[in-house]
């Protein structure tokens, strides 16, 4: 539960680290070429190491990017907060560096392309602060969104093979990989790292404005318990410690966990179309034309219940509305989560594998809602 005031203390707890070789630095104008000139991460002795001040988080459900795990961190100049907004992303100062470090889990320490799929490491303390153990990992990208004067920049940096630094690609990268899934099937593939443009394609969540803003940073999504800080809630957490501002009326928004199967189904796919759909098929994003809203509040045909497709081509699978209940094999959403199709599959950037475990997961809310389409 979240209190309506975050005034009680963190006794005993610090997130404080030793002083790292960088102090984390927020450059105004000039994009500097190595990711350590940001001095928020850096790959040293076999570890990700953060820098003193910045502050790691999780959110309930991440969006789906080719099964990679993802180190998420903030770090606002002074340690100014953001404020709170129960709806959108929530306000940040300027200065804000916000990163996000996508990676894989591997066999081999010597990097060929072969990847598993696992679980996202907890972070380990030591005198150096917090870290990530990189043994059987290996880390691919780390994208930066920085506030500035004039508002949000997004900036690809992508590791080298020795996993020392990371580089910036304006123009993105393309990254040859092999998944190897639980049940022995072997997948090749290209791992996009997106260039500058195709990260403002998301993070630009309305189609008027075009603005680029973060989109993980919100109430529902960090209303969850802490992984880095035992014992609070995240939200609680980041109040205590000064990182965000302003009165929480609960109680708070909150998405589930879409793989807690203690949860409600419909909690589960709502969550999870929300984080993967809704930042484009929201009433104001770069899909408004399509009628869809895959927000949690959305209901009904705008949802895609015995909703006709809008100019989507092939896109249909040949499938007649975007949720037909209880025939997931005669909805588009789910033939659209299916295919690989670069033409057809959604989300349009940031996978090039299915996402079975997804798909399961719609297929069945789907399957489950009474009615049908007349």
């Amino acid at each position: 539960m979240i209190s309506k005031f975050a005034a009680v203390a963190l006794i005993g707890f610090s997130l404080a680290a030793c002083s790292q070789e960088t102090a984390p630095t927020y450059h105004a104008e000039d994009n500097p070429e190595h990711l350590s000139d940001w001095g928020m991460i850096a790959a040293k002795d076999g570890a990700l190491r953060l820098s003193e001040g910045v502050t790691p988080y999780d959110l309930a459900t991440p969006l789906f990017s080719d099964y990679a795990l993802k180190l998420r961190t903030v770090w606002t100049p002074g340690g100014k907060p953001a404020v709170y907004n129960p709806d959108d992303a929530f306000d940040f100062p300027v200065g804000t560096v916000i990163t996000k470090t996508f990676y894989f889990p591997v066999s081999e320490n010597d990097w060929t392309g072969d990847i598993l799929i696992g679980k996202e490491r907890s972070l380990n303390d030591g005198p150096k602060g917090k870290s990530l153990a990189l043994d059987h990992l290996h880390l691919v990208e780390t994208r930066i969104l920085v506030h500035r004067e004039d508002g949000w920049d997004a900036l690809p940096y992508v590791w080298n093979e020795a996993q020392t630094e990371a580089v910036l690609k304006r123009t993105g990268a393309v990254v040859p990989m092999t998944l190897h899934r639980d049940d022995g099937r072997m997948e090749p593939f290209s791992y996009l790292v997106p260039n500058a443009n195709q990260c403002a394609g998301c993070h630009a969540d309305n189609a008027t404005t075009k603005e680029i803003k973060p989109i993980g940073p919100k109430a529902r999504h960090l209303n969850k318990p802490s992984s880095f800080a035992p014992g609070f809630n995240q939200l609680d957490h980041w109040l205590a410690k000064g990182l965000l501002a302003g009165e929480i009326e609960a109680p708070a928004p909150r998405n589930v966990d879409w793989t807690d199967e203690t949860a409600p189904l419909d909690a589960r796919a709502r969550a999870y179309l929300d984080a993967n759909c809704s930042h484009c098929h929201n009433p104001d994003g770069p899909a408004d034309t399509s009628g869809l809203n895959l927000e949690p509040d959305a209901s009904g045909p705008a949802m895609g219940k015995c909703k006709a497709p809008i100019a989507a081509g092939r896109g249909t699978g040949g499938r007649p509305y975007d949720i037909v209940p209880g025939r997931p094999d005669l909805s588009i959403t789910v033939f659209r989560m299916e295919t690989t199709d670069p033409g057809a599959m959604m989300p349009e950037l940031g996978r090039a594998v299915r996402h079975e475990e997804g798909v399961e997961l719609v297929s069945k809310w789907i399957a489950q809602m009474e009615g049908g389409c007349s």
